[in-house]
């Protein structure tokens, strides 16, 4: 898989999660989050609900910021790549796959979609280190972050998803032309929800994440547009 640059962003490095109840609903944080903004994340709740709508409704409200298509793919490679090529046609910025379903399917999406950063996602930042535990995965979080990290890259995988707290780790073990996606980020005082290892925007930035999804600290907000601006303006 040939190297692509890295991305050339409008606003700031915030992919706003659009998991809403509604077509309508999402298409307005869009609009909203657009302007300070470089991306709009579609995750499964929403293209399961609303379809390729929801990635044209997002494109188009946020004024053209990037798709980040989240799907988080993890089958055996032959289907991984047929329900890569199966969104080709929304042209999204990043789709995401697991990292734990292995090499050969991280570069069966890779080879299906040249033109799209397959993102590969490491360890949810919903799961604790007893989660990790139950589930057989060796930890701790951070460990089997870096390791499903560097099999990614070297799978073909252009991005990686992991929390905060793995991010400086991982950016010293994979070239610097990959992209790092952290979940997690919530403002100083924010609610976790049900999130378990999280930092603020800008101590994730520091440590050298390049985009932080964030949703309920905007979404969630009474004024979505000034939510997005106050992030923005602290990252910049």
């Amino acid at each position: 898989v040939s190297s692509l640059p890295r991305p050339i962003r409008l606003g700031a490095p915030i992919a706003v999660a659009l998991d809403g109840p509604d077509l309508a609903t999402i298409t307005e944080w869009a609009r909203a989050a657009g302007p300070h903004v470089s991306t709009m994340k579609v995750g499964l709740e929403t293209y399961l609900r609303d379809g390729d709508d929801a990635v044209h409704a997002a494109r188009e409200a946020s004024g053209g910021r990037d798709v980040f298509l989240d799907l988080k793919l993890h089958d055996i490679p032959n289907t991984v790549a047929g329900a890569a090529r199966s969104v080709a046609h929304l042209a999204p910025a990043y789709l995401t796959v697991h990292a734990s379903g292995g090499a050969a399917m991280i570069r069966a999406a890779a080879d299906a979609l040249p033109e799209t950063r397959v993102v590969a996602v490491t360890v949810l930042t919903s799961m604790s280190e007893d989660d990790l535990a139950a589930v057989g995965l060796r930890g701790p979080a951070l460990d089997a972050a870096r390791r499903l990290a560097v099999l990614a890259v070297g799978a073909g995988a252009r991005a990686i998803v992991c929390s905060p707290q793995e991010v400086a780790a991982i950016r010293a073990e994979v070239p610097d032309d990959i992209v790092l996606i952290t979940p997690g980020v919530r403002p100083a005082g924010a609610a976790l929800g049900d999130q378990q290892r999280v930092a603020t925007p800008e101590q994730a930035i520091a440590d050298g994440a390049d985009l932080l999804v964030i949703g309920r600290p905007i979404t969630g907000a009474d004024d979505v547009a000034a939510a997005a601006a106050a992030i923005a303006t602290s990252l910049a």
